[in-house]
């Protein structure tokens, strides 16, 4: 049975142009028909990074690119040439959404995850302060209308409009993030400003601050003060801990942020009551448990990258005859778009939100002596997460090309168009990118005979959907349905949203890149910050549904473990299915050969 969310409501009449979706930071090209070979054009060429053309220059497309290399290091695995025809859309005036355009439900939520604190004080229940999750965090224009009506602004320095928070200075805003015996921040400003800070200062500095201000302020320092006034304000602070750790767990990494969370806490579980000790100690164990199962996460990537080897050195020990593929292990397309949301969903559970700032952080104007947080920027797992992009990519090139029968091959391109159609299905938009591009690869586009054999029709809508045209708008539209269709899920299938991460970042990149981090006074662009955390926030709630679909360990295995080919080894097997076109592809041809097998 299908969802609502299906293919057959855009299979209408279409020549949809084809897509070619790389790693982060190289080429999107499209052109007319990838299944004939024709050869380089030398017409216009786009990148995933211009669909904003019209707001962002050239120059712009390219700082982006440098940017990416630089951020995830990733060596230029996907780069092949395509040729680039018009669209039958490209008359349309362009609609750009710098995000998903997605209504936040309303009314009062738990994310799961989420725990509300409770402190018991001699007979009586006191509740902290409750705020919505992440789901319900923001409203359509990103501000909390509710965020300051109990807020008092004693230390100066902030900026209000229509009760909206718009900038500050950064110790005047640290200052808000602090609670007091009257206060409590609301969770949409701990969340924004604790993702944005590091754009500023080490979250280090930012708990140290914090820490002095908790002491300073509420007299913790004192063993003889008020006690009354204790039990007020240490649950409030316990629980600004506790967002913290949670949310950002990551942090805590750092031996310095440990130190200072240990012993602000130690300050709190020192008074008489009970309750507060059992917090801290629940807080702390649940902060460990979360790292300790992250650092088992990557050493299992560790484990995985360190067995990787190339498919031809592969092929070169044993005998292709005896070759597996993956309908051997899978013959059923539906169960395996099934598996690969269960690697995405667990890849990106492991992306901390922090992670898309860290990845822009550059100098702050007014540090004159250091590159904020620069020796320590911490992207491994998005870096991991477009890598399993890449992987996949050409896992499904190699697949392609593996086969020495035409009808065999074929069939393998029919297998992964089923497979990319579940997916889109699914919601799971980064696997059905990832399948489309490793389909438009120039070693498969070239294979004319095969494709002649395939019914590309279904291929051919997908490809409509994740067309590029007016900054992606067939997918954000087709995004924006998975993501209702979240929201007001009756199964835990229909919650599965996997956006298409590229242009996420992408959408991320030039939020970061149009605005300022301050304004002309030195104060903390805080509107800009709302945006920031909006888009991540988002993010956040996609990534914490749980896959519904039961493990197949022999499937998983193999999509994360068999070797593929490098694209020197897909152009020889390419050239070895379908013989050389032109002198070009013979000359390269024979020295693929002399390479890698030693052939002349």
């Amino acid at each position: 049975m299908r969802h609502p969310l299906t293919l057959h409501a855009f299979s209408g009449s279409c020549n949809p142009e084809l897509l070619l979706i790389g790693h982060l930071g190289s080429l999107l090209e499209s052109k007319s028909h990838s299944r004939v070979g024709l050869k380089s054009s030398t017409k216009q060429k786009t990148t995933i990074f211009s669909a904003l053309a019209s707001e962002k220059s050239l120059s712009d497309c390219k700082k982006m690119k440098k940017m990416w290399h630089r951020i995830i290091k990733l060596l230029a695995q996907g780069h092949t040439e395509q040729q680039w025809k018009p669209s039958m859309y490209s008359n349309i005036t362009p609609v750009c959404f710098p995000s998903p355009l997605i209504e936040k439900p309303i009314g009062k939520t738990i994310e799961p995850g989420h725990k509300e604190t409770f402190v018991l004080v001699q007979g009586q229940t006191e509740s902290m302060p409750q705020t919505p999750p992440f789901s319900a965090m923001f409203d359509s224009s990103g501000y909390n209308r509710n965020l300051y009506q109990s807020a008092e602004d004693s230390c100066g320095g902030l900026y209000y409009h229509d009760n909206n928070l718009l900038s500050g200075s950064l110790e005047a805003l640290i200052q808000h993030l602090v609670p007091n015996v009257d206060y409590y921040p609301d969770r949409t400003y701990i969340f924004t400003f604790l993702l944005s800070s590091r754009l500023f200062m080490h979250p280090y500095e930012l708990m140290a601050k914090v820490c002095h201000l908790c002491v300073e302020h509420q007299q913790l320092s004192d063993p003889d003060s008020d006690k009354n006034q204790m039990r007020k304000i240490a649950p409030k602070i316990l629980q600004l801990l506790t967002e913290w750790t949670e949310t950002f767990p990551y942090d805590f990494r750092d031996e310095r942020m440990m130190r200072n969370l240990k012993d602000l806490a130690h300050r709190i579980a020192s008074g008489e009551e009970q309750t507060y000790r059992k917090n801290v100690q629940q807080m702390m164990q649940c902060l460990i448990r979360k790292l300790a199962t992250l650092s088992q996460y990557e050493e299992v990537l560790a484990k995985i990258s360190s067995t990787s080897t190339d498919r031809l050195t592969v092929l070169k020990t044993k005998p292709q005859s005896i070759q597996r593929d993956i309908i051997t292990i899978c013959n059923d397309p539906y169960t395996l778009a099934q598996q690969l949301t269960h690697i995405e969903l667990e890849r990106l559970n492991y992306i901390g939100p922090e992670e898309f700032v860290q990845a822009f952080v550059q100098k702050d104007p007014l540090d004159n002596d250091k590159s904020c947080y620069s020796e320590r920027k911490k992207t491994r797992n998005l870096e991991a997460y477009v890598e399993w992009f890449n992987r996949l990519s050409y896992l499904v090139a190699t697949e392609i090309c593996m086969p020495v029968k035409k009808k065999h091959r074929a069939r393998m391109i029919e297998y992964f168009i089923d497979v990319a159609r579940e997916c889109f299905n699914i919601g799971n938009f980064n696997s059905l990118m990832a399948i489309i591009s490793g389909m438009n690869m120039s070693p498969v586009s070239r294979l004319k005979k095969t494709w002649a054999k395939v019914k590309t029709a279904k291929f051919d809508i997908l490809e409509h959907q994740m067309d590029p045209s007016s900054n992606f708008y067939n997918y954000r539209t087709a995004l924006r349905g998975a993501a209702q269709r979240s929201l007001t899920a009756h199964s835990s299938r229909e919650k599965i949203v996997i956006p298409f991460f590229s242009l996420l970042i992408k959408d991320i990149y030039f939020l970061n890149e149009g605005c300022a981090n301050r304004l002309p006074n030195g104060h903390v662009n805080f509107e800009k910050f709302w945006e920031l955390a909006k888009q991540v926030s988002e993010f956040m709630t996609w990534k914490q549904v749980e896959c519904p679909f039961e493990r197949d360990r022999k499937i998983l295995q193999y999509l994360l473990t068999v070797p593929v080919f490098s694209e020197d080894a897909l152009y020889l097997a390419s050239y070895e299915s379908e013989g050389p076109e032109n002198h070009i592809e013979k000359d390269r041809w024979k020295s693929l050969r002399s390479t890698l097998l030693g052939r002349v």
